[in-house]
């Protein structure tokens, strides 16, 4: 059994008498694109930071790709990394910023380096401007080519897609979603649906400690629980409710269907068949049926 690509063991960081981060344990799987979720105050962007390199924590013990990350040099040529707020320096041309970046690094062929990083980010169009005329969104991209240069085996992004517009985001995600196998992607957000379609498995943290760990199907997975969701029609709840295995059914907005049932003594198929039948039946278009619950309604329910 390989390495684990991180591995956090009781890890708690303070700040003089304020605990950010408090004994969190958890593994991050070599190839595994994985989370971290938790609400403003939780303990991400420390546990990003230690990840990193950036801090040492004060108890416990981390080992990122088989080393103590504080330690000089430990993780050159193995780590990527993506910060929220990643400042580019002015009076530089973006190509020649990259292809500076690369050389610093160490990387052979830095000006190809530099190029096919900004291909990999849908950015070759930038190499020759100015730092300071880059968009937010260029910007961003910008920084996250630099962080895919040498194509290390180990990335952390926090918030990539933070302030983007759709068409960009949806460029950054795929980009992640490439990753995924080849590199161990750690990815910080609040957006929890783009967690939810990107990751094989999160942590989500409360506070500053593990509330909870695992793959993203173990958090999203419920068996007694699916969701409908409607294009056009009227769902009449109680009608649903009294069908069998049924024991309860919601709407929630004007589309989306939760129902409940009970799982000891129904199958889930049985059950979904009957409910979508019923809907069927009364005219009610249905675009999708999902099993488990949103990664939103975990994270509430732990946080």
């Amino acid at each position: 059994m390989s390495e684990p690509a991180i591995e956090l063991i009781e890890a708690t960081r303070r700040f003089g008498p304020k605990v950010a981060v408090d004994g969190v344990s958890l593994t991050v799987s070599r190839g595994q694109v994985y989370g971290l979720i938790g609400p403003n105050g939780a303990g991400k962007t420390t546990t990003f930071s230690m990840m990193c390199g950036y801090l040492r924590p004060t108890g416990g013990s981390l080992r990122v790709m088989g080393v103590n990350p504080t330690e000089d040099g430990a993780l050159k040529g193995k780590l990527g990394v993506l910060p929220q707020d990643a400042v580019l320096p002015g009076g530089w041309k973006v190509g020649p910023l990259l292809t500076y970046w690369a050389r610093l690094s160490g990387l052979d062929k830095p000006e190809q380096e530099a190029r096919g990083a900004l291909e990999k980010v849908g950015l070759t169009e930038a190499w020759g401007v100015e730092t300071h005329a880059l968009s937010h969104g260029m910007a961003k991209r910008t920084a996250l080519a630099q962080a895919l240069m040498g194509r290390p085996p180990l990335i952390l992004l926090d918030e990539p897609t933070a302030g983007l517009d759709p068409r960009i985001a949806n460029q950054v995600r795929q980009v992640i979603h490439d990753m995924r196998g080849q590199h161990t992607v750690v990815v910080s957000s609040h957006n929890l649906q783009e967690l939810e379609q990107l990751c094989d498995a999160a942590a989500i943290l409360d506070r500053g400690r593990l509330a909870q760990a695992g793959t993203m199907a173990e958090l999203t997975s419920q068996a007694s629980e699916f969701h409908v969701q409607i294009a056009r029609g009227t769902v009449i709840a109680p009608e649903l409710q009294a069908l069998p295995g049924v024991t309860s059914a919601r709407m929630e907005g004007e589309t989306l269907l939760h129902v409940r049932f009970d799982g000891q003594t129904h199958q889930p198929e049985e059950v979904i068949s009957r409910v979508v039948g019923h809907l069927l039946q009364t005219g009610v278009l249905i675009l999708s049926v999902s099993r488990g619950r949103r990664l939103e309604e975990r994270v509430l329910q732990l946080t």
